[in-house]
Order: structure tokens, then sequence, then C-alpha cells
């Protein structure tokens, strides 16, 4: 029952080309900045993973994290609701080209999707997009005199979340904010994996503090003191980094 992972290479390992990846976090907050890094790092020494499908609030800012996974290469479709962030150029130069195809999703319907996923609910009913591009193609139903557009559930094969603190059952809390989409996808992918800032024993976290239960989780790696996105965009920091 010990979920802890020895370092960051191994939380990765078993991702492969062509899965499915949900990514945590809000644009920088909750993003599991160093789990992405890892990735690539991976892909730089073996070629591998590639073609993956990535499911993201966003799709990255400037040249690290997300953003970072795309400028390599490796992401052929991103499930997102908000491209145009912050500082986009990656993804937006990548879409432009036709390196990466994209897949808007209004922002309550992806959680919705997500938690569907988690739940077991196939599909759902919502009056979101309704009359837009985005309905196109699917299934419309009336209720109460109100056209509701039919969407999907959304699964992975992988989540990769930024949690504040773990045990080595996999239990999780977030810090404020950070929480955003983690829970949601721990419970809609086949393997969870969480960074955390500490991992602790099991018992020392309240469970009536749990948010996110171990029975979710597959592995927890620690990362006592993880980059956050937003700093390092201030920084200009690349990832990996460009020679001088």
């Amino acid at each position: 029952m010990d979920k802890s992972l020895p370092d960051l290479a191994a939380a990765v390992a078993g991702i492969e080309d062509g899965m499915s990846v949900m990514i945590g976090g809000f644009g920088g907050s909750g993003g599991p900045i160093e789990l992405i890094h890892a990735l690539i790092d991976r892909y730089l020494a073996t070629g591998h993973p590639k073609n993956l499908t990535v499911i993201n609030n966003n799709a990255g800012n400037g040249h690290v994290g997300l953003a970072a996974l795309i400028e390599q290469g490796m992401v052929a479709t991103l499930i997102c609701s908000f491209p145009r962030s912050a500082d986009p150029v990656v993804f937006t130069e990548a879409y432009k080209a036709g390196r990466i195809a994209l897949d808007l999703v209004p922002q309550g319907t992806l959680a919705e999707r997500i938690r569907a996923g988690g739940a077991g609910i196939p599909a759902f009913y919502t009056p979101t997009s309704y009359g837009t591009a985005l309905a196109e193609g699917k299934p419309v139903e009336e209720f109460d005199g109100r056209p509701y557009v039919r969407e999907r559930w959304l699964k992975a094969d992988y989540a990769l979340v930024k949690a504040h603190r773990g045990d080595r059952l996999g239990n999780l809390t977030y810090r404020m904010a950070a929480r955003n989409f983690g829970p949601l996808m721990c419970a809609a992918a086949a393997v969870s994996i969480a960074q955390v800032s500490e991992l602790v024993e099991p018992g020392a976290i309240d469970p009536e503090a749990v948010v996110t239960p171990g029975i979710f989780v597959q592995g927890v790696v620690e990362v006592a003191n993880p980059a956050q996105e937003e700093a390092l965009n201030r920084a200009g920091a690349r990832y990996p980094e460009v020679p001088a």
C-alpha cells in the first residue's frame, strides 16, 4: 500500500506514446511543473512519450510546464477551455502551423465532463454551447422547453496533479485555489500521480481534511520546493534551458 515513489523519473515512467494525460492546474495555480518537466526529460532521453492527448484548463504560458511540453512536439491534441492565456505563444504558433489539434470545451463543461468520468456517468446534458459551433454534431434534447446539448464524459490514462500534503497511502490535501481540477482528475484517470510539497506518514493527515482519498491515487512523489509557473516566466525561464 506504500504509494510513495523514489523520484520524478519513476513517477512518469509509465506514460507511453498516444496516451491521454490530464494535467491539473488553473493557469499556474496547482500546475505540477516538476512532473511535466520530468516527462520532457524522459522524451529527450528516449524519444518517448509522444502523440499525447493532454487535458488541461489552458494551453500553457511562456516556455515552461505545459507550454514546454507542447514546444517539444509531444502533444498531438489539447483539450482545454482557455487556449488564449497570458503568454500562449508556444501553443498559438503550434496551432497555426498545424502541429497540434485543439478540442475547445467551455470551462464548466470541461469540469463536469471530468467529474462525470470519475463518477462513471457516460453522458450528461447542458445548455452551454447550444447554438454555437461547439455544439455542432452533438445530440440535442429539450427539457422543460429548453434545448440541452449532450456531452460525453472525459477519462484519461494518467493524471498528473500537484497537492500540498500527501501520505504514503496516497491521501492528498491541497493549498487553497491550487485544489482546482486535481481531485476531479484523480478520480477520472486510470493512474493518478501526485507531486506533494510534503510527504507524511499515514495518520499524519486528519481523515476529515483529506480531499482526494488514496483510492484514487497510484503514486506520490515529494517535491519539497515546487516551482511556480508565473515566477519562472517572470524570470524568463525556458525548459529545457537553452544554452547561451
